[in-house]
């Protein structure tokens, strides 16, 4: 069987001599060999030049005489929820809606990422009493990611 520490390590020593900030989201392995592996990069995009290099690096590596398997390099993709803290991080400053576990959601601006938590800020017009006018109220809602479900970005062409 193929192992996923082995395959990881492959990937990792790829992504570290390209040095350009690549990160691995996510690495499955299928019980019919399927190797998919996932890449992002904290600045910037995926090229597909850096999915071929991490991809033959992995394939190179391995022997096909002693097992058959099908491979897959792919960046995250935007449609995609974040699966990993360095997603939070370089989506810093986007908008991107939150699927909390409780069941509620919530969409605003990633403002601070970290290791424990992320924080949003969000807008809404309100009528304050008194006043004609509606006033724009801004709030900021600090989740610890234990507590949500899903986070994607908001994809937008304004």
């Amino acid at each position: 069987m193929i192992n996923k520490k082995n395959i990881r390590q492959l990937a990792q020593d790829r992504i570290d001599e390209l040095n350009k900030d690549l990160f691995i989201v996510d690495l499955s392995i299928s019980t019919s060999n399927v190797i998919h592996v996932e890449i992002d990069s904290e600045v910037g995009n995926v090229s597909i030049d850096d999915c071929i290099r991490v991809s033959r690096n992995i394939e190179h590596n391995l022997d096909r005489e002693e097992q058959d398997f099908e491979l897959h390099v792919s960046s995250a993709g935007l449609d995609k929820p974040f699966r990993v803290v360095q997603q939070y991080i370089k989506n810093v400053g986007h908008e991107v809606a939150v699927k909390l576990n409780e069941g509620g959601k919530i969409q605003g601006v990633l403002t601070q990422a970290d290791d424990k938590s992320f924080t949003l800020e969000t807008t809404r017009k309100e009528r304050i009493e008194g006043r004609k006018k509606k006033e724009t109220i801004i709030e900021s809602h600090t989740f610890n990611y234990d507590e949500v479900k899903e986070t994607k970005i908001i994809i937008s062409f304004k």
